[in-house]
């Protein structure tokens, strides 16, 4: 009777001090806390994505077709940034309101540059494309885009902030 209130007393002082797991640094859980909204950077209007890619003449192949010219541009709204961990790294899950219906092609497109990469920030555009034919502007939720990508724990390693750009706002979360 006495070991068994003793092995009861210590299994419930052993519960009652997990209860600090929650908040501790070192649950996976906690983190990247949740986003928080930015003003779209002013480079987004003027964007160009070859700008410094210098001019090559099209190769003539004799089977092959020209590679097909990239006509997407960033979502006109990012309306959610969520990182879910995983037990190898995180799953980035974003959620935009394109500008009209018929959006296609959402990927999140890394923006790689010296000064991210030296803050500690992991950074993409994210980017879709529209029909080439007129298409109705409809609800928020007909026009609303998701995509997620996996990104592994040696990406995360030295990841101090996650922003996602879009054409008129930018979310980003930072690692606590």
């Amino acid at each position: 009777m006495q070991k068994t209130l003793s092995v009861l007393l210590v299994a419930t002082l052993t519960l009652s001090a997990c209860s600090g797991w929650r908040d501790s640094r070192a649950n996976p859980s906690n983190w990247f806390g949740s986003s928080t909204s930015t003003p779209a950077p002013t480079e987004t209007a003027a964007y160009d994505p070859n700008a410094l890619v210098p001019q090559q003449r099209e190769r003539v192949r004799l089977f092959g077709r020209p590679e097909p010219e990239d006509n997407s541009v960033p979502i006109a709204r990012i309306d959610q940034l969520r990182i879910d961990p995983t037990p190898g790294g995180a799953i980035i899950f974003v959620s935009g309101t394109a500008a009209r219906q018929g959006a296609f092609g959402a990927q999140l497109v890394p923006v790689e540059s010296e000064e991210n990469a030296k803050n500690g920030v992991l950074e993409y555009t994210f980017r879709v494309s529209y029909p080439s034919y007129a298409t109705n502007q409809g609800t928020d939720r007909s026009r609303k885009v998701t995509d997620a990508t996996n990104v592994t724990q040696d990406d995360l390693a030295n990841i101090r902030l996650v922003r996602v750009i879009g054409q008129q706002n930018a979310l980003e979360s930072r690692r606590r």
